[in-house]
């Protein structure tokens, strides 16, 4: 089996809806092992757009990583994204921040997340997930790279709960 962590994203529609489904879906090729807090961030990249709610979580699946991409992208897919303005509104991302321990430089696909140390709304869930996660690169900590963060956006712990999809063993 191998561990992998992702990033869900939304800023479209009903957010917390969106995020709720991925998870949901997310559990038809993997075991859900985790789950973050949810927060609110500003857009990231693009600015003048909605707000997003973003979460991570820890997967155990037997996909190897472009497999598992192949699967968040159907998923993104299935729930409507469509991918027209880069960094723009979507109702759902998924991002693979971490896959075991492997560093992997494809044309589709980077592991670790090549901007992971750059966006506190990606570290502020892996922090509660996995803080002593060793980012296999850049050799440090979550919670190292959260507190060296220069990302100056707002990354804020909110009290909302997913709607669906989380019934983990």
């Amino acid at each position: 089996m191998n561990k992998a962590y992702l990033l869900l994203g939304s800023n479209e529609g009903d957010r917390l809806l969106w995020l709720s489904k991925g998870v949901s879906l997310l559990k038809n090729s993997s075991t859900i092992l985790a789950t973050s807090a949810i927060y609110s961030t500003a857009a990231w990249g693009v600015e003048d757009q909605p707000d997003f709610l973003n979460m991570a979580i820890s997967i155990e699946t037997e996909l190897l990583p472009l497999q598992l991409l192949s699967e968040i992208l159907d998923i993104e897919k299935q729930l409507g994204r469509q991918r027209t303005v880069k960094w723009g509104q979507r109702i759902l991302d998924i991002d693979i921040l971490f896959y075991n321990d492997d560093i992997i430089a494809e044309p589709t696909l980077s592991i670790p997340h090549p901007f992971i140390q750059y966006r506190r709304f990606a570290l502020a869930p892996m922090k509660d997930i996995a803080p002593h996660l060793l980012h296999p690169k850049l050799n440090k900590t979550i919670t190292q790279l959260l507190v060296d963060c220069e990302d100056k956006l707002v990354a804020e712990k909110t009290q909302l709960e997913l709607t669906e999809g989380l019934n983990m063993p």
